[in-house]
Order: C-alpha cells, then sequence, then structure tokens
C-alpha cells in the first residue's frame, strides 16, 4: 500500500501538468472561451503575418507592432517546423513543448542535492493561472530559455551565459539572469559567454536579413498602456475631468492626452531608479549561494515587469518561470513574492481578457483588478529585493537569523 501511495504521489505532478495544459489547449482550439475577447487573434493574425513577411527575406519594417529583437524571427517562423498543421495549431505545439521542457527541466533539477520539487509545482500551477493567453504569445518560449539558463549555471557559467545572450535576442529581459552570479571566476565565464554569443548572433541576425533592428524606433515610440503602473493615474483621472482618451496604438491599448508624456517619463524614472539599485546591489553582494542568480534574476525582472510601461498579461509568465528556479532551491526563500507572482497571475487572467472591457472603460472592476495585480507585483518586487539585499550583503542579515543549510554557497560555484 506504501508504495502504491508512493507511487500515486509521484505520478500527480505529471497528471497536474497534463490536465491543466489539455484545458489550454482546449481554450486556445476554441472549445472553451473566457470572455468575449479572442486572445489568439495575435496567433492566427498577426504572427501569421509576420511569418509571411518574414519569409520573404525581411523583417516587418513598417509594421509599428513589430517591437521584439531580432532573434523573435526564430519563434515566429517556428511552425515551419509542423508544415502538416496549420500556422496556429503549430504555434500552440511548439508552445505546448516548450511548457512540457520547463516542467521536465524543473523536476529533474528537483531530483539534485539541495534541490526540490517545490519549482516544478509552481510552474504547474501558475502557468494555467494566466489562462489561455500564455499560450497565445510566444513569450512562453523566452521563459523557457531564461529557465534553461538559470538551471544550467549552477555547473556550468559559460551555458547560462550563451542561453542568456540568446534569450536576449529573443526578447531582451534573459539578460537580467546574469546579474547574479557569483563574482570572479563565473562571472567572468559568464559574462564573456554572453558577450560573445550576442556579438556573433547580432551581427547574424544582421546579415540575415534587413531590419533587423528596425524595433528599437518601434519601441522607443511606444506610450503608457493601460494594463502599466503609471495608467492607473489616469484610470482615476477619467473619473475626474480629464480630456485624454484611449486608443490601440502601437499594438496595445494606450492612453493618450494631457500629462502622459510626463507620467510615461515618471514611470522610466522608477525604472532607471531599479537598475541603478541593481547596481548598487551587485557592487556590495558579497554571500553568494547556488539559488543567488535565480533570486536576484527574478528580482531584476520583477522590478522591471512592475516599473514598465506595458505590463502585459504574458510578461507575468516571466515571473512564474523565475519564481519556480527560485522554489526549486532548498532554502532559497524567495516564497513569499512567488506566492504572490501567482496570486497576481489569478487575478491577471481577470483583468485580461475576462474583464478587459472593464479596463479598458476605466469601469470601478476593471481598475480595482488593475489596483489589485499591480499591488502584488510591487509587494512582491519590496519583499524580492528585501530578501536579495539581506542574503548577500554583508552586515544586512539580523544577528538572530541563523543561515539555513540551503543557503550555502555552493561547492560549484567556489
Amino acid at each position: 500500500m506504501t508504495g502504491q501511495t508512493s507511487k500515486g504521489a509521484a505520478l500527480l505532478p505529471y497528471a497536474a501538468w497534463a490536465v491543466t495544459r489539455a484545458a489550454l489547449l482546449l481554450c486556445v482550439s476554441g472549445v472553451f472561451t473566457l470572455g468575449a475577447l479572442d486572445v489568439t487573434v495575435d496567433v492566427s493574425v498577426i504572427y501569421r503575418g509576420w511569418y509571411e513577411t518574414l519569409l520573404t527575406g525581411t523583417y516587418p519594417l513598417d509594421d509599428v507592432t513589430w517591437q521584439y529583437p531580432p532573434g523573435a524571427a526564430l519563434a515566429i517562423l517556428s511552425p515551419a517546423l509542423l508544415p502538416f498543421w496549420e500556422y496556429a495549431s503549430a504555434f500552440y505545439a511548439l508552445v505546448l513543448l516548450c511548457d512540457a521542457l520547463v516542467f521536465g527541466l524543473l523536476l529533474y533539477a528537483g531530483r539534485r542535492p539541495g534541490m526540490r520539487a517545490a519549482g516544478a509545482w509552481v510552474w504547474v500551477v501558475g502557468v494555467p493561472l494566466l489562462g489561455p493567453t500564455v499560450y497565445a504569445r510566444y513569450d512562453l518560449m523566452v521563459t523557457a530559455v531564461a529557465v534553461a539558463a538559470l538551471l544550467a549555471g549552477v555547473r556550468h557559467p559559460k551555458a547560462l551565459g550563451v542561453l542568456a545572450a540568446f534569450g536576449a535576442l529573443l526578447k531582451v529581459w534573459p539578460v537580467l539572469v546574469l546579474i547574479g552570479v557569483r563574482r570572479g571566476r563565473p562571472t567572468r565565464a559568464a559574462w564573456s559567454a554572453a558577450a560573445l554569443t550576442a556579438a556573433g548572433l547580432g551581427v547574424g541576425f544582421a546579415l540575415w536579413m534587413p531590419g533587423a533592428y528596425a524595433f528599437l524606433a518601434f519601441q522607443r515610440d511606444r506610450g503608457l498602456e493601460i494594463e502599466s503602473l503609471g495608467a492607473l493615474y489616469f484610470h482615476l483621472a477619467r473619473h475626474t475631468g480629464w480630456e485624454g482618451r484611449v486608443e490601440l496604438h502601437y499594438g496595445s491599448m494606450e492612453f493618450l492626452g494631457p500629462h502622459v508624456g510626463l507620467v510615461s517619463t515618471l514611470v522610466l524614472g522608477l525604472a532607471v531608479v531599479a537598475l541603478g539599485w541593481l547596481l548598487v546591489w551587485r557592487l556590495r553582494a558579497r554571500t553568494f549561494a547556488a539559488h543567488t542568480p535565480a533570486q536576484a534574476a527574478f528580482t531584476a525582472v520583477l522590478l522591471f515587469t512592475t516599473t514598465s510601461r506595458v505590463i502585459s498579461p504574458q510578461y507575468v509568465v516571466w515571473l512564474v518561470g523565475l519564481a519556480a528556479v527560485c522554489l526549486a532551491f532548498r532554502g532559497g526563500g524567495m516564497v513569499r513574492p512567488a506566492v504572490l507572482v501567482l496570486v497576481a497571475a489569478g487575478v491577471t487572467v481577470l483583468e485580461f481578457p475576462v474583464y478587459f472591457a472593464e479596463v479598458v472603460a476605466s469601469d470601478a472592476w476593471g481598475v480595482a483588478l488593475l489596483f489589485v495585480r499591480n499591488g502584488l507585483l510591487v509587494a512582491a518586487s519590496l519583499i524580492a529585493a528585501r530578501r536579495l539585499w539581506r542574503e548577500t550583503v554583508p552586515g544586512a542579515r539580523s544577528d538572530k537569523a541563523a543561515p539555513v543549510r540551503g543557503d550555502q554557497p555552493s561547492r560549484a560555484l567556489r
């Protein structure tokens, strides 16, 4: 009986993953729907249009919604690997494959000494909380690269650097997984590998097709998206006579009108402050454990997501993936911010797509959902930053706080 119970417990995460992912596939296939908004349009229309353009041998130079690094072309073109399916079905199948890859990596890592299965469970639970949007964007593919980088980096800093650079050319943010690498030889190995990989691939993409870096101008001209932290001011201002409006602008619903530029600049200022804090932390940090790169990456991405002018729903899958890696380490901390991210994921699916019409209209319910979701991300950012600082900066940890066994520096990183 005990053996059967153990076997059943071992199979439980696989069963949970299979059931939840089947539900997601049914949603993106149109069998079930969440709200009136069709979240699959990005794949079936926008991605498919980019796919056709890329096949002609050029990036989408005339499409301002193309705001991604040149490596994103690989994700958009990836359905060509499954030519026997139509574009959208092939894309969803490949996202499912990347989802399974992350799940497998976290399960495998959980069997190592000093690791645990909690990370895999965070991934199993967190991804479906975001609803069908998570399968209808390519962000899960990018998250898979970042997760692989952090897990590989425990023993192989060069592998971390190569994967971080590749991920950055897909969607920039994975470069942040480099910030927590231990000082000395691991940092030199990881950062030099990243620089060489980025340089090589960057030149390669530029030579591959014209327009590889046109996205920089499109990204620069973006405004304040209605789901961002700074947008909360205008949601309230619309009820007190503000004369602006909400329009589809640069591929997302943005606020346009008086004072939007000022608030957008202030939000960018918060991002600069976050960058400054990370630089100070990096200079002062001295205690590096095996889990420190994951903690630092999670904290950095939290800070930049929260202070972004655009907090799209799919961004939260980045945080779910990094939270999963943090919790894969025994004694690695970050439990509270990880739980807050999971709750934020559940609220996110309500604000998009279920009640997105209320968000666009600045309805009281839509605004309340945004306040809760963004508030959870702010709280998670502050708690994660405090935890990272206390664990790594000399003198920051309380004398009464006994080190946990899992917090000890890894031999692989010494």
